[in-house]
Order: C-alpha cells, then structure tokens, then sequence
C-alpha cells in the first residue's frame, strides 16, 4: 500500500479515465491527489464514492507523492516531470518526451516488465499505435524472431483529444445535413474521409506518429535490427485504434500456430472467423482493455509472413490502462529503480 498516487491530467480524456479505473481496479493507495492546469483548478471529480477538487500542478504539488501517472503534452511533462523526480515520486509519463531518451524505460507490461526495474525515476508508456501492434508482435517473436514488419493504421480521432471527438460529431452532421464543416484540430475535413498523416512530416517521407512506430519497437523488444515501414492514417472513427499488421518471421509460423501463440498470451484477445463474419471492430473494442486480434492469415507474398488485423481501445489499452499497469507493478514490487535520477 502506498500513501499517495497523483494523476497530472486528471481533467483530461485520458485522466479521467485512470482515476476511473484506479478506482474500479482497487488500486492500493490511501489517498489519489488530482493535479491539471489553472484552467482546470477547482473542478470537482468523483474518485470512487468520494469528490475532490482538482489541483493546480506545480513545483510542490508532489511533495509526499509516491507515484505520479501524467497524461499531458510532450511541453507539460518536460516541465512537471523534473519537479516531481526531485522530490522523490516516480513517474509514469504517457507523453512522448522520455520515451526515446536512453536511461528511461518504455513499457509495456505484458512484453516488458523487467524495464520497469531499471527506472532512475521515470517510466514512459509507448505511443498507441505502437503498443498494441508490439502487443501482437511479441509472442510471434519469442517463438519465431519478427524480421521485419509493414503496418497501416487506421487510427480513431479520440487519439487528437476531446476536441477532436466533438469536431468529427459537429463534423458529421454538418456533413449529411450538407452544411459547412468545422475544421479546427484536423488539416482536412475528417467527416467522410480519410487523412493519410498523422504526427508532423520527417525529412525521410514519414511522418513523426510513423517514425515513432518504428523507434519505439525496437527500444520495447530490444531488437534494433527490426525493419518496421509505417503508414498512419486518421479515419472518422470515434474510438479504436485498428491496424492492418504484415509480420515477417525468421522461422516459418503457420496461422494455425500464430492463432494459438496469440491466443495464449495476456492482454490478447482473438476474434477470428472469416466465415461467421467474426474479428475485431472499433466499436466493439471500445471500452475494453484487451487488444483484439483476427484475420490471422499466412501471407501470400512471403514465405515467413503472418498477415492480421487488430484493434484496441487508444484510450485504455493504448494509454491510460498500460500506465495504470504500470504503477500497478511499482506498487506491488517496489518503487526503488536502478539508481540515480534520469538527466532531464
């Protein structure tokens, strides 16, 4: 049990959601402190049967914080983080500003839980995208070795923020009433249609959300010669993330034995029966913390190639429950990482 948990964010789409769930998992802390920006101060939330006022962030906002989950932009936890490390809290960040930096662990539970331990005061949860197409790869990988990867992503607008939600709502009605559309968060009209960048572009064609998919499972899975070729596409879904997943393999799997791998490992959910019309949906997923998997195929363009599709909640599974499961693991094992604090 520890005394205090911070979630830095609370008001947000993804806050709101780990103090829902820190709640409904019985997460063992005597107290929850609720921190978000000046904007935010004041608002009343419901933390189980109790009601708190969220509390603006700042440098002593972490004193006698033991663990501190934050859901902010890269620009806030450049800033919080090192206030809170100071003063002895670890962090579990689901920005992407310390997923890349050498001395901090990306982790995913289910792949990775030795990562955690190696902590000097921070812990990144990966990208959306990227965790759960890493969720899918790792146990094809222990049996078989992942040489290379090509993945679509079909990725819903919840993954832009609430305001992103509204404007494909606003977006959609206007769109079959024949009205104008507001655009404000997306570059392009998203009802209707699709927008094949997401992230900022890079000099070598892809773009920052894609790059990320490449980086981040390589430091995940420890493997630096996985070739991984992203495509990242925004679609007019509400919630879900979906991926269209072709995995190369040194040693041949059949589907059979890709099916009963994925089957068999936690966190991993598998609807596959082409002929009944059963596999993975947005809005089935939505709402759930599994990632869902189907369409499991041996690829007819490569000896060795697993084709698949999965889906999974970008909000729970791709954010707030991977850094819950996280703190859930310091809780149980201990907060004391490896040594000194990150540089930041």
């Amino acid at each position: 049990m520890i005394d205090t948990l911070a979630v830095v964010g609370a008001t947000g789409a993804v806050g709101r959601i780990i103090v829902d769930m820190l709640v409904a998992r019985k997460f063992p802390a005597r107290r929850i402190k609720l921190l978000a920006s000046a904007r935010s101060a004041g608002t009343p939330m419901r933390v189980g049967e109790a009601t708190y006022d969220v509390e603006v962030l700042g440098p002593d906002s972490f004193q006698g914080v033991e663990i501190a989950i934050g859901s902010t932009p890269d620009e806030v936890a450049a800033e919080f983080v090192p206030w809170a490390v100071e003063r002895g809290t670890v962090v579990v960040d689901e920005s992407g500003f310390y997923r890349m930096n050498p001395e901090v662990p990306l982790v995913i539970p289910e792949v990775n839980p030795e990562a955690i331990a190696t902590h000097r005061g921070i812990i990144a949860s990966p990208n959306c995208s990227t965790t759960q197409m890493v969720m899918v790869m790792k146990p094809l990988h222990d049996a078989a070795r992942v040489k290379r990867v090509i993945v679509s992503t079909y990725q819903a607008v919840s993954g832009a923020g609430l305001s992103a939600t509204r404007e494909l709502e606003q977006a959609t009605a206007a769109w079959l009433a024949g009205e104008p559309e507001s655009q404000q968060i997306f570059p392009h009209r998203i009802a209707a249609n699709l927008i094949p960048q997401i992230g900022s572009p890079r000099p070598n064609g892809f773009t920052s959300e894609e790059m990320k998919m490449v980086l981040e499972t390589r430091k995940i899975l420890g493997d630096e010669s996985i070739a991984v070729s992203a495509t990242c596409v925004r679609v007019p879904v509400a919630n879900g993330h979906s991926e269209s997943i072709l995995i190369e393999t040194e040693k041949k799997l059949t589907a059979d034995e890709a099916r009963g791998l994925l089957a068999g490992f936690p966190g991993i959910v598998v609807e596959d029966d082409l002929s009944a019309k059963h596999y993975p949906q947005p809005r089935t997923a939505s709402g759930r913390d599994a990632v869902f998997v189907g369409r499991i195929r041996e690829d007819i363009s490569c000896p060795n190639g697993i084709a698949l599709w999965c889906v999974s909640d970008n909000l729970r599974k791709g954010a707030a429950t991977n850094a819950v499961q996280i703190a859930e693991h310091l809780a149980k094992h201990g907060l004391k990482g490896a040594g000194h604090a990150v540089r930041t």
